[in-house]
């Protein structure tokens, strides 16, 4: 899967290259994703941001513009992405589970949301829902449905 990661710094940088093990073309940059750096974004299937990143309607429709079908946050919370935005453009969204980072140090912290992070674009990549972690916007909904019509397809 191709992706860009929005707002790296440079102690993330080692642990998203470890969890990923050369599976996704991972770009990262340590722009925060703007209406101004939406363009990085160009032949991308998904987006990797965190908190600080702006994630509103108008930013969604330029990155569903641009053909990004997917949104990982490496944070536990989705509130700092408009999800109402995501299911009218067919984005689906996915965060970091709570109970995966559990009672963790600060470095290994950021391994923990790493892995969690490559985590959802391996599952997105197998066709799968990501439980507890994805956002079932409509988006969301409707694929999980168009999936579970197929006897072989992986469940929810």
């Amino acid at each position: 899967m191709k992706v860009v990661a929005y707002s790296i710094r440079s102690f993330e940088k080692e642990p998203l290259a470890i969890a990923n093990h050369k599976k996704h073309e991972i770009t990262l940059i340590s722009n925060v994703l703007s209406a101004d750096t939406v363009s990085y974004a160009a032949g991308k299937e998904a987006v990797i941001v965190f908190e600080d990143d702006d994630v509103s309607a108008d930013v969604i429709r330029k990155l569903a513009g641009l053909g990004v079908r997917y949104i990982a946050t490496r944070s536990v919370s989705t509130a700092h992405i408009d999800q109402n935005a995501a299911a009218e453009n067919g984005i689906r969204i996915a965060s970091v589970p709570a109970m995966a980072l559990g009672k963790l140090s600060a470095s290994d912290l950021s391994m923990a949301l790493a892995e969690e992070t490559i985590s959802n674009l391996d599952k997105w990549q197998q066709k799968r829902c990501l439980g507890e972690a994805c956002v079932c916007s409509k988006a969301c909904d409707k694929v999980t449905q168009t999936y579970s019509a197929h006897p072989s397809a992986p469940v929810k």
